[in-house]
């Protein structure tokens, strides 16, 4: 009789062992299949510094604004689009792919030099000058687009002539300034504060600053879509309006 009852406690624990060991695989497998894979952003490389203090936990695709409009078109996987102007997420707005944008913060426009600034350049008008070495970003780009529209309000579209280099968004600019690879460059003013003690900042003459407007949606194709409407109202909210200024972007 003891062994018979030795017997029954013997698998009354085994059982009870296997009970709890499957209770464990349901809730480890309840929580995985409850979890979502992380945020995709594609955001405007102006934005590398401060999106990952208003939200860390979303994965970020920092580009050109253009650039990352032409991924989405193509299908590339992406909840939110954040751009550094109004061009690309209208248009992909008109397209039917992103949700209604919305403006979120603007910045402005200024000239970049070395530390030791080797041509001398004082004015904006001094990028005209022959044998400056001018890097500015491609056409399209956002910020090459407001740099083509300041020089062409200044009547210096001749300076275009000293272009040594397109790049394809605003941080190859800064690096290829701060690098000393140009004498100038023209870039957000959010940039050229990151960019900190390697050079040096020209402001633009007054009235002659463009428009600039940050704007952000979802994307359609988005399978985060709660968590995605979630990220854009904490960008527009307080906390991310106080991040935005703080990295010395303009409120709207």
């Amino acid at each position: 009789m003891r062994r018979l009852g030795r017997l029954l406690l013997l698998m009354t624990c085994l059982l009870a062992l296997a009970a709890c060991g499957g209770d464990d695989e349901e809730t480890q497998g309840g929580t995985s299949a409850a979890s979502e894979s992380p945020l995709t952003v594609s955001a405007a490389a102006s934005l590398t510094e401060v999106f990952p203090k208003i939200d860390s936990t979303a994965r970020y695709n920092f580009a050109g604004s253009d650039e990352l409009a032409t991924q989405i078109r193509e299908g590339a996987p992406a909840d939110v689009y954040a751009a550094a102007s109004s061009k690309h997420p209208q248009a992909l707005y008109d397209e039917g792919l992103v949700e209604e944008p919305v403006t979120f913060a603007s910045n402005r426009l200024v000239l970049l030099v070395p530390a030791d600034n080797p041509r001398g350049i004082e004015t904006v008008q001094d990028v005209a000058r022959p044998g400056t070495k001018l890097v500015i970003a491609a056409e399209g780009v956002p910020v090459g687009d407001y740099t083509r529209e300041v020089l062409g309000e200044l009547q210096l579209a001749g300076a275009l002539d000293n272009v040594v280099s397109n790049e394809d968004d605003v941080k190859g600019v800064v690096g290829k300034v701060s690098l000393g690879e140009a004498d100038a460059g023209f870039v957000y003013a959010t940039d050229a504060t990151v960019a900190g003690d390697e050079v040096s900042v020209i402001e633009l003459p007054e009235g002659s600053q463009p428009p600039i407007e940050y704007q952000i949606a979802v994307v359609k194709s988005s399978e985060n879509n709660e968590a995605a409407e979630a990220f854009v109202q904490n960008v527009r909210g307080m906390e991310g309006q106080q991040a935005l200024e703080a990295a010395g972007f303009v409120l709207p």
